[in-house]
Formats: structure tokens, C-alpha cells, sequence
């Protein structure tokens, strides 16, 4: 409660110093009580740069794959995340690179998340899966060994 009135107060001193922009101050209103009830409204606490948001519609299966092991090079840790019918997607994905032997699984979260559904009047709700893999301890090994095997298959074929 104090974070809030604390909030309140950034606020108020807001308003008071610029008068002429009240209608961002709504704005500001308003995500000042998102960050402080944990809504995850703020863009750059929601946004991950090791997350990889699944759908299964867009993507073949296989983009998901190599991508995730790209950003398993790069941060060492992917968060895979879908919705509804998308989320075989990502335990399919999950389930490659971890009998692959380059991920190990730290952790699954689900939730329901409510949607808006214009042909309907109702909001919907949806499941949701992320799960968080990191690099297995042979990944590095791994992926030095594919990338040599693509080269030597490589050579094979200009043959």
C-alpha cells in the first residue's frame, strides 16, 4: 500500500509541474497501478529478449526449434510460450531439444488467460504453457558437432 500512495504522490507532483499534459498523466495513472498490482503492463518488464511467443499456424515446427537453440547460444536460457491449441507446439519443441541432449527443463508454468473474442460478447479464457529450458552441459559439444557434420555433408555434395 505504501508503493501505491508513493505512486499517488509521483503522480499528483506530475500533474502539478505540467498542467498541459493531463492526458498523458491518465495514461501514467493508470500504469503506475498496473506496475504496483503486478499486471505486467509495462513493456519493457513483459518483454523478454529470450522469449519465443509459439504459434501453430505460422511457423513450420522446425523454425521454432533452431530458434530456440539460437537463443540458447545466446542467453543460455529460452522461454518458450503459447496459447490454447499452440501449446502441443511448444511441449513438441520442448521435447526435441531436451532427447536431443541440448536442453534440460527448469520449469513449466500454466495459467488461463482472458481474451477477447469479437464474435462473441463475453470474454473467453485460454490456457496457457510457458516452459524455461536451459543449455544442457553438452549443448556447446553438440552443436560444434552438427555444424561439422553440415560441413563435411556439405563438401560431399559438390562432389
Amino acid at each position: 500500500m505504501q508503493a501505491q500512495a508513493e505512486a499517488e504522490v509521483e503522480v499528483q507532483d506530475q500533474k502539478q509541474a505540467h498542467p498541459d499534459v493531463e492526458e498523458v498523466n491518465g495514461g501514467v495513472e493508470k500504469l503506475a497501478a498496473a506496475v504496483i498490482n503486478n499486471n505486467n503492463a509495462v513493456p519493457n518488464e513483459n518483454y523478454k529478449k529470450n522469449r519465443i511467443q509459439v504459434s501453430n499456424t505460422k511457423k513450420p515446427l522446425f523454425f521454432y526449434v533452431n530458434l530456440a537453440k539460437r537463443y540458447l547460444q545466446q542467453h543460455d536460457e529460452v522461454e518458450l510460450s503459447a496459447l490454447g491449441m499452440a501449446i502441443a507446439t511448444v511441449v513438441t519443441v520442448a521435447e526435441i531439444l531436451k532427447n536431443n541432449g541440448l536442453a534440460i527443463e527448469k520449469k513449466i508454468l500454466t495459467s488461463t488467460v482472458e481474451m477477447k473474442d469479437e464474435t462473441r460478447e463475453r470474454p473467453i479464457q485460454k490456457a496457457k504453457v510457458e516452459i524455461i529450458l536451459a543449455k544442457a552441459d553438452k549443448f556447446e559439444e553438440l552443436m560444434a558437432a552438427a555444424s561439422e557434420e553440415r560441413e563435411l555433408g556439405g563438401d560431399e555434395d559438390r562432389r
